[in-house]
């Protein structure tokens, strides 16, 4: 299927590892041009050896300065934005409420939901001017249905969900479409992590965990971050159109998150 994306000009926020590359390389292989930021320098290195195409810059998108200076960076290097993917995101810390770090609260809503924020308000007066302009921002499922022990995680998700729906709502007459895409039990390090996490909290071991994980759950294998990544790409692509607005879920249909 042609998706009609060639030279399609895209930001991806956190495109060096985990869902944010699969992204960066599905847009690749669909022949658009891609400039990503992460804060790992060690992995946009590795992201420049096997894409030379793919520009980067390194941000922290918590940090206004240094989100200014990436679009700067985006804007020499694609002359324009026809999509943003805000991928940039952390797991927070797992605790119930009253054991949470106040500054670990204050650092996961800053970058999972302010640092959105931060990407978009700059993105807008560029998708303004593209004819086929989207924007993707990553929720969770923990953003529909809460998450025990991850309250920080979910409020800033849940956050996200209400951002994208306003802003979809506000530019949709400037003809940009807006959308959060709400990943389920995905496969990689960042998952396990999580889980090991809520193991230790709960006193069960992983296997009990992630068992625990899955009773949740129709479909029970992990979510791929390549199934992710075909999805943003197909909204981002003139056959997306008219999605916009929407929370769209790849999670197996996962009824709660334990």
């Amino acid at each position: 299927m042609d998706l009609e994306i060639k030279d399609l000009r895209v930001l991806v926020t956190a495109g060096a590892n985990g869902i944010g590359r699969a992204i960066v390389e599905a847009f690749v292989r669909e022949g658009a041009r891609v400039h990503t930021c992460d804060v790992d320098e060690n992995a946009l290195q590795a992201l420049r050896k096997s894409h030379p195409a793919v520009t980067s810059s390194i941000c922290d998108v918590a940090r206004r300065d240094q989100v200014t200076a990436l679009f700067d960076d985006a804007h020499k290097a694609l002359g324009g934005l026809d999509c943003l993917v805000n991928n940039a995101g952390i797991a927070g810390p797992t605790g119930r409420i009253e054991d949470i770090n106040p500054e670990d609260w204050d650092r996961c809503l800053e970058i999972d939901l302010t640092g959105q924020f931060n990407c978009a308000r700059l993105a807008i007066p560029h998708l303004r001017k593209s004819t086929n302009a989207s924007m993707m921002n990553v929720s969770s499922l923990a953003g529909k249905t809460g998450f025990a022990m991850r309250a920080p995680y979910a409020a800033a998700k849940w956050g996200v969900i209400g951002f994208t729906k306003s802003a979809a709502i506000e530019l949709g007459p400037d003809g940009i479409r807006v959308n959060a895409l709400l990943p389920g039990l995905v496969a990689g390090d960042r998952q396990r992590r999580v889980l090991e996490a809520k193991s230790q909290a709960r006193g069960i071991s992983f296997k009990q965990m992630e068992a625990m994980a899955f009773s949740y759950t129709s479909i029970k294998e992990y979510v791929t971050p390549e199934q992710l990544a075909d999805l943003v790409v197909f909204t981002a692509s003139p056959r997306g159109r008219t999605i916009s607005g929407q929370s769209l879920a790849v999670c197996g249909d996962t009824n709660m998150l334990g």
